[in-house]
């Protein structure tokens, strides 16, 4: 180990052997991973129940690089933007979302995206890194803190929907998961957690094969090949027919039902014949759909439709599972598709 290592890219058994080379006993390595991902500690002083003399160690030893909330927005509705400063400079977006029912904590998985979905914002800003594992769950504990703060109770739910493409950040996405879920980390179900996809064909297959329990979504937007590849480049290497089996592969493997999330805008996707489209492509495999309002950004000339309920109606009519999600924070910029660090 050296200076250069992130005291928090390592797991329990690596900080024992590290302590075990300091001529320290082993048995701090599990009071250090506590203090890291139980108790949200953002420096070794913060580690009481260790020696001063260990915790100097420590920092002469390692770095421990931690996100910080750099800006925060609120709308009237509730919803707070948070634009997260990283150690390096670089800024990412997450988003708390109250409701009745639910609080939910949107994360993202890498500074900037490389997929250039047209109608979304983050779409348009470079991909400058993936996200480390602690960088994702810094955002959960920061935004956690502030439901706790503004609205009086805990996050109920977790969705990697914010800037980036998770699967094209796999390992430290799914080091997350493990540090979000597991009774040594935040303790929460894997089944409040929705890993969301533009549509990565064998890294969903991989996600089954590697046994996650969490909640799938695919950003689908459209089911014809040729208007999905207009407004989502990444249908050019992973079509519908690509998607529709590997999600009939995640389904067999985990009995998860994966959904299906469709911004509904004006003239692109909103009409009789995409209807029909969509219930095919749905009936493909046990599905839900989300029906999802079109933010509006100024990067981009569309609009949202007047057709949504007509929309979800003929779905329904299908017997399809559906949901219309209705956004939240448009005030603030914060509401689906328009992250794209304009607080920072």
């Amino acid at each position: 180990m050296s200076k250069t290592t992130d005291i928090r890219d390592l797991d329990v058994l690596q900080i024992t052997e590290a302590l075990k080379a300091m001529g320290e006993p082993s048995f701090r390595a599990k009071q250090i991973h506590q203090w890291l991902w139980q108790k949200g500690a953002r420096s070794f002083d913060e580690m009481t129940n260790l020696s001063k003399p260990l915790r100097e160690k420590l920092a002469e030893a390692f770095t421990f690089h931690v996100a910080k909330i750099h800006t925060a927005q609120h709308s009237k509705d509730g919803t707070i933007k948070v634009a997260f400063e990283l150690h390096d400079g670089n800024k990412i977006e997450g988003v708390l979302i109250p409701t009745s029912s639910r609080t939910t904590a949107c994360v993202s998985s890498q500074v900037g995206c490389s997929l250039d979905c047209k109608f979304c914002a983050t779409g348009y800003l470079k991909r400058m890194r993936n996200l480390s594992a602690a960088e994702i769950f810094d955002q959960v504990w920061m935004i956690n803190e502030l439901a706790e703060e503004h609205h009086g109770k805990r996050l109920d739910n977790i969705v990697y929907m914010g800037m980036g493409e998770p699967l094209l950040n796999y390992v430290n996405v799914l080091r997350s998961v493990q540090l979000i879920t597991s009774p040594e980390g935040l303790g929460m179900s894997p089944q409040r957690l929705t890993i969301s996809t533009a549509g990565i064909a064998k890294m969903i297959q991989k996600l089954a094969d590697d046994g996650i329990k969490t909640n799938l979504a695919l950003s689908l937007h459209s089911a014809n090949n040729e208007k999905r590849s207009a407004i989502m480049p990444i249908n050019d290497s992973n079509n519908l027919e690509m998607l529709a089996e590997a999600l009939n592969y995640w389904y067999n493997k985990t009995g998860i039902r994966p959904t299906l999330e469709y911004t509904v805008i004006e003239g692109v996707n909103d009409g009789p014949e995409e209807e029909k489209e969509l219930v095919i492509f749905a009936k493909k495999f046990p599905s839900k759909i989300n029906l999802i309002e079109y933010n509006p950004i100024s990067l981009a000339d569309y609009q949202p439709t007047d057709r949504l309920d007509a929309f979800a109606a003929a779905l329904e009519k299908q017997k399809l599972i559906v949901h219309v999600r209705r956004s939240r924070g448009k005030d603030i910029d914060a509401a689906c598709g328009q992250l794209a660090n304009q607080l920072a």
